[in-house]
């Protein structure tokens, strides 16, 4: 069972690797949108500190549904999605594989590069350390969150916008607790609180989410 698991996650990295646009698509729309704030705001250091939580939560949250729709959609496309459902392996646990090649193909490179773009709203280190610390909490929360409105949307002509709507409404507590964090560590106010808030998302998700895309996959497919 666990071989099929890393199976999945190991095919969807390679086909990954081959189709490198989607990471960079990602990963440069990042950091396009945070770098182009402090131009237009200014170099006042106090205003880019007080908007660099919100700034940098919500264009890792746009950034990470770049790809989303394309999530089940060149399985589908290919017929290998319908393959994946015949087996005698858990669907929920294939899924599960696909999210986790998803994450480290969009949400590992933002967590990375965020210390970096930090620099520029002139975060203190520990700021930088309790952004770091959220986004690699709540990027996977996205792609799970995520995974239900693209298996709910396979196969639907314009896809991408309806997935959109369905999962916007449901990243808004990772985009409170998340950005709240940083902004609590930014004011000298403690941010466990709103870690370990996210940190029971996180593992929320991990428990519901697969299980519902799968259930979502099955009826897409029908």
């Amino acid at each position: 069972m666990f071989a099929a698991f890393q199976c999945v996650i190991r095919r969807d990295l390679l086909l990954a690797l081959r189709r490198r646009s989607d990471i960079f698509t990602t990963l440069f729309f990042f950091i396009i949108v945070v770098s182009l704030f402090p131009l237009g705001v200014g170099p006042d250091a106090d205003i880019l500190r007080l908007i660099a939580p919100g700034i940098m939560w919500v264009a890792a949250l746009l950034a990470s549904m770049l790809a989303l729709e394309r999530l089940f959609a060149n399985d589908y496309a290919d017929g290998s999605l319908e393959q994946m459902m015949l087996t005698p392996q858990p669907l929920f646990l294939l899924v599960l594989g696909k999210v986790i090649a998803h994450w480290l193909v969009t949400g590992l490179p933002l967590v990375l590069i965020a210390p970096l773009l930090g620099v520029q709203y002139d975060l203190s280190s520990e700021g930088i350390t309790v952004l770091l610390l959220t986004l690699l909490l709540g990027t996977p929360v996205l792609s799970l969150i995520g995974a239900i409105g693209a298996a709910l949307t396979l196969g639907v002509r314009g896809g991408g916008v309806l997935v959109s709507l369905l999962v916007l409404p449901l990243y808004i507590p990772v985009l409170i607790f998340g950005a709240g964090a940083v902004e609590a560590s930014v004011s000298g106010l403690g941010a466990e609180g709103h870690i370990y808030l996210l940190g029971a998302i996180l593992i929320m998700a991990l428990c519901f989410a697969p299980l519902a895309a799968a259930a979502a996959l099955r009826i897409s497919m029908e």
